[in-house]
């Protein structure tokens, strides 16, 4: 069986996904902008700044879900510019304790609404 799960201190989804669907132990987050939930505009700077939004959106969802970052195993990061890896890099770092979990980063041509960073991941309750 799989449960949507929601929550309004993350992004609403803009389009016919949800944030994120749990089946059993495990959690497959869609990908987060670093969109304030609050003002639905992107966090304000660059991509520093769109990335810890990003990590904020993720951080609820998985609070939602009784989740934790100790549980994530996998992310993929979609930077609009490769040329922002490090910066993205740096935050994504700071997000973490202990072991990181598997990832895959890739430039793509554009992101929904023009954003520098998105990110998804996959978690899982041990």
């Amino acid at each position: 069986m799989k449960k949507v799960i929601s929550t309004s201190n993350a992004p609403a989804a803009i389009g016919p996904y949800s944030q994120a669907i749990q089946v059993g132990n495990m959690l497959f987050m869609s990908g987060q902008l670093g969109i304030d939930p609050s003002t639905g505009a992107f966090a304000e700077g660059g991509v520093t700044e769109q990335t810890i939004q990003s990590f904020k959106n993720m951080n609820a969802i998985l609070t939602e879900a009784g989740y934790t970052m100790n549980d994530v195993v996998k992310t993929t990061v979609f930077l609009a510019d490769m040329n922002d890896f490090a910066a993205m890099n740096t935050v994504y770092a700071s997000q973490f304790e202990g072991a990181f979990p598997a990832r895959s980063a890739v430039a793509v041509k554009t992101l929904p609404k023009n954003g520098l960073v998105e990110i998804e991941v996959i978690a899982v309750k041990q």
